[in-house]
């Protein structure tokens, strides 16, 4: 079974590098402005898991600079997601508040509705 895993994850990671979006192209205000928010964020995941490629996805194609955390490979970045998101369980994008709370989101259409109303994106 892990080497089926293993097969399917690399066809997933080409197929993804081989159908990956443009970024959409703001002025540098626009980008900063955008990139100040998105410093609060970052996504935990697996690299070829395929709902984590699909939220991975939408960043790039709206260029939203999101720290991306591996929780499959980094034991230190697994137990992190754990201890304060709760469950070990990806993608999941971890949002810091203004008043210095913490948000935990999962599961990828969430965290792409989230996005999409958070900047307004189409």
């Amino acid at each position: 079974m892990k080497i089926i895993r293993w097969i399917l994850g690399r066809i997933i990671l080409v197929l993804d590098a081989i159908t990956a979006p443009k970024g959409i192209v703001r002025d540098a205000a626009a980008q900063k402005e955008i990139d100040a928010v998105t410093a609060t964020m970052s996504m935990y995941q697996f690299k070829t898991c395929p709902f984590c490629v699909k939220v991975r996805r939408e960043f790039k194609r709206h260029s939203l600079n999101i720290e991306l955390r591996d929780a499959k490979d980094d034991a230190e970045i697994k137990a992190e997601l754990v201890r304060e998101g709760g469950r070990h369980k990806v993608p999941c994008l971890r949002i810091e508040k203004p008043d210095n709370s913490v948000e935990w989101l999962y599961e990828s259409n969430d965290i792409i509705a989230y996005l999409k109303n958070q900047f307004n994106l189409v």
